[in-house]
């Protein structure tokens, strides 16, 4: 009884084995998920951001202005990319992402020092993402300080022990107060749009072939373009219906207000809505049933919430994981929501991210189509 008992568990194990070297979407994920989750948080993710985009605007040219200058970038945490003309120039590239700190020394810095006078030095800082602003502007003021100890010789040796000297003023831009929910909240309309509808219709097309309905619709006179369409629109009214809902919430609860234009803010919504609703097309063609649908899914959702920007800042990332991020069309779309909601973004400040998401729409249109058309054969 015993040997029987034997033979019969080690048939089923083998059996269970043998569908399981069949099912190869279901053996990769097994290995695939947990070594890039190793390879996403051992190398990729970074909470403290260094070499981070900083524009300069220096009126005063003297030896201790490039002291200063050298005491901020010897901090590791801000590289002078951009020498705008002017504040106007200045604010534009703050508005547009393009920098993270634009530091302003006056015109008459050196000469209050030398007369023991405060001097100021001015540091706006985007602010919509307070984890990546932090720790920088915690290190600019002591290490300024310090830098300037060695040049006040002489004269001004007098301002070696006099704490006030230099007065570090920082403006904290689209979010004076640090909250993380005014971060988080935008990003969390991406993740959402990225989870629900990148899912949805992954199982469209593995729906309809295991119930048996495929047959009916590839007898059906329509071409693969008219089958895409119709079985993405449908998700487009409901994907509105979630954007509508978080946005009130956010507002009523979070207090999370949209800043810019509410059209110019749904233009891209809809725009990221149909792109995730044609991948996950482009999923349900590539996959035979719904369970490897799913999990397709989830290998495309684990890039989007790590490498968007939306968890850890995008430019704490190192490059490789950069152009990752890039190719994510989450990754976009973050820029534009929080850019309308926080900083109250234009189209020109967006049109970058806007064309980013339509080429992908293109492409993976063109991808869903000609795999459906192998499913015709």
């Amino acid at each position: 009884m015993g040997g029987g008992f034997l033979r019969r568990l080690g048939a089923i194990i083998i059996k269970e084995v043998l569908q399981l070297r069949r099912d190869r979407l279901t053996f990769a994920m097994m290995f695939g998920v947990p070594i890039m989750q190793l390879l996403l948080f051992g190398y990729a993710i970074d909470a403290d951001p260094h070499r981070l985009p900083t524009a300069v605007i220096a009126a005063d040219q003297s030896q201790i202005t490039r002291t200063v200058l050298s005491a901020l970038a010897n901090t590791g945490y801000m590289r002078f990319t951009h020498q705008p003309a002017s504040d106007e120039d200045a604010n534009r590239l703050l508005q547009q992402g393009e920098v993270q700190f634009v530091v302003t020394i006056p015109s008459d810095f050196t000469r209050r020092l030398i007369r023991g006078e405060r001097a100021q030095i001015l540091i706006d800082a985007d602010a919509t993402d307070p984890l990546a602003a932090a720790n920088p502007l915690a290190a600019a003021g002591p290490a300024i300080n310090q830098a300037l100890a060695r040049d006040f010789v002489g004269p001004l040796a007098g301002l070696r022990h006099k704490a006030d000297s230099v007065e570090l003023v920082v403006q904290r831009r689209y979010n004076p107060e640090g909250k993380s929910r005014l971060n988080v909240v935008p990003g969390l309309l991406a993740v959402i749009l990225t989870m629900t509808m990148v899912m949805m219709t992954a199982l469209a097309v593995t729906r309809e072939r295991e119930r048996g309905t495929m047959e009916n619709l590839l007898a059906m006179p329509v071409r693969p373009i008219e089958v895409m369409v119709g079985k993405i629109v449908p998700y487009i009214a409901i994907g509105s219906v979630q954007v509508a809902v978080i946005l009130i919430v956010s507002r009523l609860l979070f207090d999370v207000a949209i800043e810019g234009s509410v059209a110019l803010l749904s233009v891209g919504t809809a725009l990221f809505i149909t792109v995730n609703l044609a991948i996950g097309f482009t999923i349900s063609t590539l996959t035979q049933n719904q369970l490897q649908a799913m999990q397709a899914s989830f290998f495309m959702m684990l890039p989007s919430i790590l490498l968007s920007g939306f968890m850890f800042p995008f430019r704490g990332m190192p490059v490789w994981a950069q152009w990752i991020g890039e190719a994510l069309p989450a990754t976009h779309f973050m820029r534009v929501v929080r850019g309308v909601m926080l900083k109250g973004a234009g189209f020109d400040d967006i049109a970058t991210e806007l064309a980013a998401l339509l080429a992908m729409l293109l492409l993976v249109s063109i991808l869903a189509i000609s795999r459906y058309r192998v499913t015709l054969d």
